[in-house]
């Protein structure tokens, strides 16, 4: 098969669809791989280490639309990208279509068969293409709290962890799945007061036995809730209804409750985000404010650490990729956790909680692909 990896061009966006050691297993596994030029500048790779890999370089980014049947991207196609997508054309790369009517239209319009990272499944139930990037988003989370906490940011001028005599941040992470998990393990690490709200009770207990003890945990109800929000320094929001919009658990009438300058990040803003309030940011201008509450809303923060972000995705996406180009669309109807990634296919919505999400027509693929 054609496989082609345009440049990414979200803003301050830097990964890379196919870092040069992935180009060759599809090399080694008979394919042909084009790479758009300087596409894997943002990890320090150059055309020559495409080359060496066994990829073609082309020019643009139409010329790789125009000569591909696999078009592997990481971030959702721009206007510009999925008005050169074409039927019988397999896309696959993040999509979060939920909160994103125009695209759902431009892809279902051109016809592709668009497959979403972040719903393709394992045999455990996971979500194993969302997972890296979600262990990177929880840890960067962390981070850009305790930028945003600063009094130069906006903050209320908090050390996180604070210092021996005055007390750390206190840190609420609602949602206890892996972005959850991994923003409560670096807080922890940081000696912040942490805890985390979850609607599942044995989620709850496996965090309790894997933090021991050292992050509170609390079931999800409004008082819980309003409870830690009020209190907090800082809110993550950590939450997933896979390929929905994520639910607006934080309403705007709460933020006047909260503590002045205090900061929230919402991770689930590609999903249309967990807070009222939220809207897509980016990292050249991450935060605003809205009535005395910071907040942190960047669509894409695993991009700011493209080369950790790329190889950890690389990792995931390679076995699936290779069977989609070994196979075709054969594969997705052959294996189940690929046919749970398709979320377009022929001009039809094929992921019922994303179709529900647009208020559009749902399609079982039996019926899409006939």
């Amino acid at each position: 098969m054609k496989v082609g990896v345009p440049k990414e061009i979200k803003a301050h966006e830097y990964r890379v669809g196919l870092t040069p050691g992935a180009v060759r297993e599809y090399v080694a596994a008979g394919h042909r791989v084009m790479i758009e030029a300087n596409a894997g500048a943002g990890i320090g790779a150059t055309d020559d280490d495409y080359r060496a890999a066994g990829a073609t370089i082309l020019d643009s980014a139409g010329e790789v639309f125009a000569s591909s049947e696999m078009i592997v991207k990481v971030k959702e196609p721009q206007p510009s990208e999925w008005s050169q997508l074409r039927e019988s054309q397999i896309l696959f790369t993040y999509l979060h279509l939920a909160p994103d009517p125009e695209q759902a239209k431009g892809l279902l319009k051109s016809g592709c068969t668009a497959i979403a990272y972040e719903t393709v499944t394992d045999a455990h139930g996971g979500l194993p293409l969302l997972a890296p990037m979600s262990e990177v988003a929880g840890r960067l989370a962390i981070e850009a709290a305790g930028s945003a906490l600063k009094r130069s940011a906006g903050g209320r001028g908090l050390l996180i962890g604070g210092v021996p005599g005055v007390q750390p941040a206190r840190i609420v992470v609602i949602g206890g799945g892996v972005v959850g998990t991994h923003a409560a393990r670096m807080a922890v690490g940081l000696g912040a007061e942490v805890t985390i709200i979850d609607r599942s009770i044995p989620r709850l207990r496996e965090l309790d036995e894997l933090f021991e003890g050292r992050v509170r945990t609390r079931f999800s109800t409004i008082e819980s809730l309003e409870e830690e929000v009020f209190a907090a320094d800082v809110v993550i929001g950590a939450v997933l209804v896979p390929g929905a919009s994520a639910p607006k658990l934080v309403r705007r009438s709460m933020l006047s409750s909260m503590r002045k300058r205090a900061v929230i990040v919402d991770v689930a803003i590609d999903q249309g985000g967990c807070f009222e309030t939220s809207h897509p940011t980016t990292h050249a201008d991450p935060t605003y404010e809205v009535d005395g509450i910071i907040h942190y809303c960047v669509a894409n923060m695993p991009g700011a650490v493209p080369l950790t972000s790329s190889q950890a995705l690389n990792n995931a996406t390679l076995p699936f990729g290779l069977a989609l180009a070994n196979k075709g669309f054969s594969a997705v109807l052959d294996n189940p956790h690929l046919r749970a990634g398709l979320n377009v296919h022929r001009g039809r919505l094929t992921y019922k909680a994303v179709a529900e999400s647009l208020g559009l027509p749902f399609s079982p693929i039996e019926q899409a692909a006939a």
